[in-house]
């Protein structure tokens, strides 16, 4: 259904329906399928077919939904939901590499990102190059022939710094290498990362397709290829799949999806707006304002500034600490893309073994909040911050 436009996608989009014909998504909470004869045991191991099943770990019908649902969304052919977002980014990369394979990437990345890359993926001989992603000429001196994968954060976490996705792929392209995009802060809503010439992109679905801080999850969207004959093979035997119940959670969180993020991005507009230029604040970073150095490109790539907020606070770690703690309505936590406004000090949490040279590097200083923004109102949002700065 090509023609669907975006909310129709993330209500309809794979559905299946059982001989009872139930309104809402059905929840098979099993993990194995019989089979009514032997025969057709053999059959169904040999090749299944496209409803048909073997065991949770391989498929599942509500899983199924799932994945149809946001491949369709993604524009891609296909999909595998996984476990956690760090299992499909896992999955995504470790299915496809093997020893003395070469990867670029960008080094502004998420924690656990920068684990697999610098300790699980070098420990099995693969060499790994890290770039500035925002610097597309570093991007061509660092990309060869023979290079395999590109990777990065199209949105980077947490300083919202962006990847010009169209001119790295271009440059990956040329090489022969594989574009894989970590697209979280982008939302589904916003990307335009595989008409921008990304090949894979990843999801952690924990984040704005939940979109209440109820599940852990992921998803590897990609070519039929890709996720049929590398994916799924690597997937199906290291258990990195999702739960049917997860499944269903996701399926159900992605029918407000385009409604939450457009309410989230309009008030973390408004958000960085009223932080810009704060006696309090040293700077807020934030792609929606037009002063961002990037912010032409955050409109050609995502057509608004995202649902964060990220800015730094005079006083460093501990006016840091002071905002967080007189903040009444976000809550403290390392989550994201939640219908409650959550803020995060990444120098200590999400990013704190990271060595002070390599923080400072990513632009993370101890000031450094990261600010989730729900689906409160916004002039409640923008008082308590105004009251929290007040105690700064």
């Amino acid at each position: 259904m090509t023609n669907w436009k975006t909310r129709t996608k993330l209500v309809h989009e794979g559905s299946r329906r059982s001989q009872y014909g139930e309104m809402a998504e059905a929840i098979f909470l099993t993990q194995g399928f019989a089979y009514p004869d032997a025969e057709s045991a053999e059959a169904r191991f040999l090749k299944a077919g496209e409803d048909e099943f073997i065991y949770a770990r391989y498929g599942n019908p509500t899983t199924r939904m799932f994945e149809d649902r946001i491949a369709g969304l993604e524009g891609t052919e296909d999909a595998f939901a996984t476990a956690s977002g760090m299992a499909a980014v896992n999955g995504a990369l470790t299915s496809l590499l093997r020893a003395g394979d070469h990867v670029v990437s960008a080094k502004a990345l998420f924690g656990s990102c920068l684990y697999i890359l610098e300790e699980v993926l070098t420990r099995y001989g693969v060499e790994v190059t890290f770039v500035d992603g925002t610097d597309t000429a570093a991007w061509a001196r660092a990309v060869r022939p023979g290079t395999k994968a590109v990777f990065f954060e199209s949105m980077a976490n947490p300083t919202l710094d962006l990847v010009d996705i169209r001119a790295v792929s271009d440059i990956a392209h040329k090489a022969g290498a594989l574009v894989i995009c970590d697209n979280v802060f982008s939302t589904p809503i916003f990307s335009r990362a595989v008409d921008l010439g990304a090949d894979v992109v990843v999801y952690s679905t924990t984040k704005h397709i939940d979109g209440q801080g109820r599940a852990l999850g992921g998803v590897i969207c990609g070519s039929a290829d890709y996720i049929q004959k590398v994916v799924q093979p690597y997937m199906k035997h290291t258990g990195g799949a999702m739960s049917p119940f997860t499944s269903w959670i996701m399926l159900n969180g992605m029918a407000t999806l385009d409604l939450r993020c457009r309410a989230m991005a309009e008030s973390a507009l408004r958000i960085a707006g009223a932080l810009d230029g704060h006696e309090k604040v040293a700077k807020v970073l934030y792609p929606g304002l037009k002063s961002h150095p990037q912010h032409d490109l955050a409109m050609a790539q995502m057509g608004t500034g995202g649902t964060l907020v990220t800015f730094e606070v005079k006083g460093g770690k501990e006016g840091a600490f002071r905002l967080q703690n007189a903040l009444k309505i976000p809550k403290i936590s390392n989550n994201l893309g939640d219908a409650k406004s959550i803020t995060t000090h990444p120098a200590t949490t999400t990013h704190q073994r990271l060595t002070d040279a390599q923080k400072a590097e990513l632009g993370i200083s101890p000031g450094l909040i990261r600010y989730s923004v729900g689906l409160e109102d916004v002039e409640d949002l923008i008082q308590d911050l105004e009251q929290a700065l007040a105690l700064v």
